[in-house]
C-alpha cells in the first residue's frame, strides 16, 4: 500500500504549499528562526521526490511483490510517506486558522512561544524527512536493483506476464466434487437447450468457488455432442492474438482439423483462420477466467453463428463480465451449505479414518475451521489436506494462526495464489478500501452508508468531476462487489446494497496483508510488540491494556468492538495522546462521557458515539474543524452545543434518541435541539434527526445540499413554513416528517420534491393530501412510503397506485376504513407490504394481476374479526407472510404459505 501512502502525503503537501503562510514564513522568519526560513524549499523538494516515487510505484509490475527486498523497501517508503503526512497535517492545523489577515496572523504566530516552537519542530522534521527520502533512493539503487537484475528474478523484465497455471491445476479430483449436482444440471440444460442460435453462457463467482471444476465436469461429458470443441484460459494478462492462436491450436490438436501454423499470422489473419474453422460447425468453446469485458468483446467477432446450437461458456470472477450473457444464461456460484462443506473437508482431513469420521476430540476445532472457509470449496480442500494426520495440538496451532498459515504454508499455496490474484489485480484505488474491511470482526455485516463514510474519512476516495465523495465511494463498493471481493447480503427496497460481507477466507488473506504492510492492527487480546508501527487499530477483543502494549503516537484510526473495554487507558488518559487521530469509533460502549478536551484531536474526520450513554458533548467539539461525520444516534444527547456551527466541513450528522424500539407508541424517537447556525453548514448532506420549532421550519431550506433528513416534533402552525423550506432542497431523496403527537394535523399539501425516493409521514393528514402534487406529480420516483397515524377516512390505495416505482408500502394506523382492495395492475413493483394497527379493517382483497412482485406481506395488530385476505393465492411470488397479534377468520390453504407465528392465532 506504499503508493496510497505516497499519494496521500503528496496531497497533504500540496494543500500545505497552497497556504500563503509558508511563503511568508520563509521570507520573514530568518531572523527569528533560521530553520523555518527554508520551509517552502524543503516542502517543494519533498514533494518532487514523492512525485517521482509515485510514478515509479505506478509502473511496478505485480511480479515485483515476490521480490522480498523490494517488499521491504516498499514498507519503508510507506512509513516515510506516513510520517510526512503527519507533518503536513500538523502544519496545516497550526497555520490554518488565519482569521485577521495573513501577515497579522504570522506576526501573532511568532509572538506565541508554543506556536513558534511547534513551527521549528515541523521544519526540523521536514529536514529529517527529506534526508530519509534521499536515503531510500540510495537503498533502492544499492539493494533493490541488484535483486531485480539477478537471473530468474521476477522483476527481471518489467513487461513479463504472470505465468498462467494450466487449467488442470485448478481442478479437484472427482471424489472431491461435492455439492455441484444442481449447478451441473443447470449448466447442462443451458448447453443442450434447443436454441439454434449461438449462445453465450457465463459462470461466475469468487476465486476458489469451483467455477472451473463445474465447467470441466460438464465440458468433459458434453463435448462429444459437438463437432468442434476447445478450452482456453484467458487470465489477466491476455492478448487477443494469443487467445485466437491458442484456440486454433486447441481445435487442431483435438483432431478437429489439420494442424495450422500461426506463428507468422497477424491478428486479422488468425481471426479469419479461426472463423473458417468454426464455419458451419456446431462447436463448444470454454473461455476460462476472463477478467474484463474486453477479453471477450475483442475476439467475439470470430465466433460464427451457423444456427447449429453452438455454445460459448465464459467463467469469471467479475459480475460485469458475467453480464455479457443474457440474464437467463448467467449461473452464479455461491458458497456451499454447511453439510456439503463438512463433507468436502472431512474427505480430506479424515481420509484415513473409517468413513471419514472426525474423531470426537477434534470436532470442535474442525467445526471452527470449516466455518472460517464459509463454504469455499478450494479452501475446504486445501485446509482439509493441511490438517490430515495432525495431532490435536497441531490442529489448535493452525486454527489460532490461520492467516499466517495461509501466507506461509506450502500446502495452502494453491489457495493463497487464487486469492492473491483477486487482490493483486484490483485497481489501486480499491485495494485499501478492501483491506479496510478486515478491521471489522469476522462475519461482520457492513452497512453501506457507514462503510463509505469511513472510507471518505480515511481519505481513500478521490473527488471525480461533479460527483459527491459519497457517490464515488458507492461506485468503489460496487466495483468490489463486481470483482467478487465483497458479497451482498441484503438489499434495500429500491435494490441498492444495504448490507455486505467479506468472505471468511478472503478476510484471512486481508488480515495477513494488513499486518505485513502495516495497514492496520487487529487487537484480539494477545500481546503485541510495543514498537509496532500502528496507523489503524481495531479492538476486536481487549485486555484493557492496549495503550501499554503498542506505540500509539502515529495512530490515525481507533475502532472498538469489545463492549467490555470501559477501563482501558485508550478511553481515558491516553486518548488525547492520539494527536493525528482521523477516525474514532466507540459505538455500543457504555461510556457516559468523552474527554472535555476532545477538541485537541484536531485531525478528526469521523466521530462515532452511536448507542453509547454519552449525555453531553464538550464545548471543545468546536475545534474539530475537519470533522465530516458525527454519529450520536441512540446516545443520550438531546441538545448540541452552540459550537457545532463552527464545523464547516460537517457532512453527516446523526443524533436521535430512541424512546420505543417497537414503534408502537408515538413518538417512538426524539430529535435533538440544534443552534440556529447549524443551517448554514453548506456541506451537510444528512441530518437525522432534528427537533422542529419555528426557527428550524424557517431556516432549514438553507441546507441546499441535504440528501436525507428526519424531523420530529412538528406542529401544525410550523408545517406550511416547513414545506416551503423543504421544497428548496433539490437534492433531497429521503424525508421523514413526524408530528409532535398522533393527533397533530399537518398541512403538507404544498410539498414539492421531485427527487424524493423514500418518504415517511407520521402525522394526521388531510384527506386531499394523497391527491397533492407530491403523490400525483413530483413524487413519481418514490420507492419507499410509510404512512403512520394519518387517520384517513378514504381508502388511500386508489390515489397511491399511481406510484409505479413503489417497492415498499407501510400503512400504520393510517386508514380508518373497513376494506382495502388491491386491483388488477396496481403496484407492479411492490415487494413488501405492511398493514399495521388498523382496528377497523376487516377485509383485504387482492384481485388477480395485482401485486405481481410482492414477496413479503405483514399483518400486525389488526381487527379481531379480520377475514383471511381474499385472493392472496394470486400472489405467485409471495415468500413470507408475517402475523403479529392477528386472528384471521376463514383461513384456508394455509399449507401453501410459510407463516411465522408470533403472538398470532391462525385457524
Amino acid at each position: 500500500m506504499a503508493e496510497a501512502a505516497v499519494l496521500a502525503a503528496l496531497e497533504l503537501l500540496g494543500e500545505a504549499l497552497a497556504t500563503e503562510i509558508v511563503r511568508l514564513a520563509s521570507s520573514h522568519a530568518s531572523e527569528i528562526a533560521p530553520t523555518i526560513s527554508d520551509l517552502e524549499t524543503r516542502m517543494n523538494n519533498i514533494k518532487m521526490e514523492l512525485r517521482v516515487m509515485q510514478s515509479l510505484l505506478d509502473q511496478m509490475d505485480i511480479n515485483d511483490q515476490s521480490n522480498k527486498t523490494m517488499v521491504a523497501w516498499l514498507v519503508e517508503v510507506q512509513n516515510a510517506a506516513d510520517r510526512i503526512k503527519d507533518i503536513g497535517d500538523e502544519f496545516i492545523h497550526l497555520v490554518g486558522n488565519q482569521k485577521f489577515g495573513k501577515r497579522f496572523y504570522l506576526k501573532s504566530l511568532f509572538k506565541e512561544p508554543k506556536s513558534l516552537i511547534a513551527l521549528k519542530q515541523i521544519a526540523s522534521r521536514l529536514e529529517t524527512a527529506e534526508k530519509s527520502l534521499k536515503l531510500l533512493g540510495e537503498l533502492k539503487e544499492r539493494w533493490v536493483s541488484i535483486t531485480s537484475t539477478e537471473p530468474g528474478s521476477s522483476t527481471n523484465n518489467a513487461n513479463q506476464l504472470p505465468v498462467q497455471e494450466p487449467v488442470t491445476a485448478n481442478l479437484t479430483d472427482e471424489p472431491e466434487i461435492v455439492g455441484i449436482d444442481k449447478n451441473r444440471a443447470k449448466l447442462t440444460n443451458l448447453i443442450n437447450f434447443k436454441e439454434p442460435h449461438l449462445s453465450l453462457i457465463s459462470v461466475w463467482g469468487m476465486g476458489g468457488i469451483g467455477k472451473t471444476t463445474l465447467v470441466t465436469s460438464v465440458f468433459d461429458r458434453e463435448k462429444e455432442h459437438f463437432r468442434c470443441h476447445a478450452w482456453i484460459r484467458i487470465g489477466q494478462a491476455y492478448k487477443p492474438d494469443g487467445v485466437i492462436r491458442n484456440l486454433i491450436s486447441e481445435i487442431c490438436s483435438n483432431g478437429q482439423s489439420n494442424q495450422i501454423k500461426t506463428d507468422h499470422m497477424d491478428l486479422r489473419g488468425s481471426k479469419e483462420t479461426l472463423r473458417g474453422l468454426l464455419q458451419q460447425k456446431k462447436y463448444l468453446i470454454v473461455l476460462d477466467d476472463a477478467w474484463d469485458q474486453n477479453s471477450y468483446q475483442r475476439i467475439c467477432d470470430v465466433f460464427a453463428d451457423g444456427q447449429l446450437g453452438s455454445r460459448i461458456i465464459i467463467t469469471t470472477r467479475n459480475a460485469d463480465v458475467a453480464s455479457l450473457a443474457r440474464e437467463t444464461n448467467r449461473l452464479e456460484l455461491t458458497p456451499l451449505p454447511v453439510k456439503e462443506s463438512w463433507k468436502i473437508f472431512s474427505n480430506k482431513a479424515f481420509q484415513f479414518e473409517q468413513n471419514h469420521v472426525c474423531p470426537p476430540t477434534l470436532v470442535k476445532l474442525a467445526i471452527q475451521i470449516v466455518s472460517k472457509c464459509n463454504g469455499l470449496p478450494l479452501a475446504l480442500v486445501c485446509l482439509g489436506s493441511l490438517m490430515c494426520g495432525k495431532t490435536e495440538s497441531e490442529w489448535k496451532r493452525v486454527h489460532d494462526q490461520l492467516p499466517w498459515e495461509l501466507e506461509n504454508n506450502t500446502t495452502l499455496l494453491r489457495l493463497k495464489n487464487v486469492l492473491n490474484i483477486s487482490f493483486n489485480y484490483l485497481p489501486k484505488h480499491l485495494k485499501q478500501c478492501f483491506l479496510y474491511c478486515c478491521m471489522f470482526p469476522e462475519d461482520y455485516l457492513f452497512a453501506r452508508k457507514k462503510l463509505i463514510r469511513l472510507w471518505i474519512a480515511e481519505g481513500f476516495v478521490e473527488q471525480i468531476g461533479g460527483s459527491t465523495l459519497e457517490e464515488t465511494a458507492e461506485g468503489y463498493l460496487s466495483e468490489l462487489i463486481n470483482h467478487s471481493m465483497l458479497r451482498v447480503i441484503k438489499k434495500n427496497y429500491s435494490g441498492r446494497v444495504k448490507r455486505c460481507q467479506i468472505h471468511g477466507t478472503l478476510r484471512m488473506l486481508a488480515t495477513y496483508l494488513c499486518m505485513k504492510d502495516n495497514f492496520c492492527l487487529l487487537f484480539e487480546g494477545e500481546f503485541i510488540n510495543r514498537d509496532a508501527h500502528v496507523r489503524r487499530l481495531s479492538v476486536i477483543k481487549s485486555g484493557n491494556n492496549i495503550g501499554y502494549q503498542v506505540s500509539l503516537q502515529q495512530l490515525r484510526t481507533l475502532m472498538t468492538f469489545d463492549i467490555s473495554m470501559l477501563d482501558s487507558p485508550l478511553l481515558t488518559k491516553d486518548m488525547l495522546k492520539l494527536t493525528y487521530l482521523t477516525v474514532l469509533s466507540l459505538e455500543n460502549l457504555s461510556i457516559d462521557s468523552v474527554p472535555h478536551n476532545i477538541g485537541n484531536l484536531f485531525n478528526l474526520h469521523y466521530l462515532g458515539l452511536r448507542n453509547t450513554k454519552v449525555k453531553l458533548l464538550p464545548d471543545s467539539i468546536e475545534k474539530l474543524h475537519d470533522l465530516q461525520t458525527l454519529d450520536l444516534m441512540e446516545s443520550e444527547i438531546c441538545k448540541l452545543p452552540d459550537g457545532i456551527v463552527k464545523l464547516k466541513k460537517l457532512r453527516h450528522l446523526y443524533a436521535e434518541v430512541l424512546i420505543d424500539s417497537t414503534f408502537k407508541s408515538f413518538p417512538s424517537r426524539s430529535g435533538i435541539y440544534v443552534p440556529k447556525g447549524l443551517f448554514y453548514l453548506k456541506d451537510l448532506q444528512t441530518l437525522k434527526a432534528v427537533a422542529s420549532n419555528s426557527m428550524v421550519a424557517e431556516e432549514l431550506g438553507n441546507l441546499t445540499q441535504l440528501r436525507s433528513i428526519r424531523i420530529w416534533n412538528v406542529k401544525e402552525n410550523e408545517s406550511t413554513r416547513l414545506c416551503r423550506s423543504l421544497s428548496r432542497m433539490s437534492s433531497l431523496s429521503q424525508l421523514s416528517i413526524n408530528a409532535s403527537n398522533e393527533n397533530e394535523l399537518l398541512q403538507l399539501e404544498n410539498l414539492n420534491l421531485p427527487q424524493i425516493q423514500k418518504l415517511i409521514l407520521n402525522a394526521q393528514l388531510k384527506e386531499n393530501m394523497l391527491e397533492s402534487p407530491l403523490f400525483q406529480t413530483s413524487g413519481k420516483g418514490i420507492h419507499e412510503l410509510w404512512l403512520g397515524w394519518s387517520q384517513l377516512q378514504n381508502d388511500p390505495l386508489p390515489t397511491l397506485y399511481h406510484l409505479k416505482k413503489l417497492t415498499f408500502l407501510a400503512l400504520q394506523k393510517a386508514y380508518q376504513g373497513r376494506r382495502l382492495i388491491f386491483k388488477t395492475g396496481w403496484f407492479p413493483k411492490l415487494k413488501i407490504l405492511v398493514l399495521r394497527h388498523m382496528p377497523n379493517l376487516i377485509q383485504v382483497e387482492m384481485e388477480q394481476g395485482t401485486l405481481l412482485n410482492l414477496e413479503k406481506i405483514s399483518f400486525q395488530e389488526l381487527n379481531q374479526r379480520v377475514e383471511f385476505p381474499k385472493g392472496i393465492q394470486h400472489l405467485m411470488n409471495l415468500k413470507w407472510m408475517i402475523c403479529r397479534d392477528v386472528y384471521f377468520e376463514g383461513l384456508k390453504n394455509k399449507g401453501i404459505y410459510k407463516i411465522y407465528h408470533f403472538n398470532c392465532q391462525v385457524v
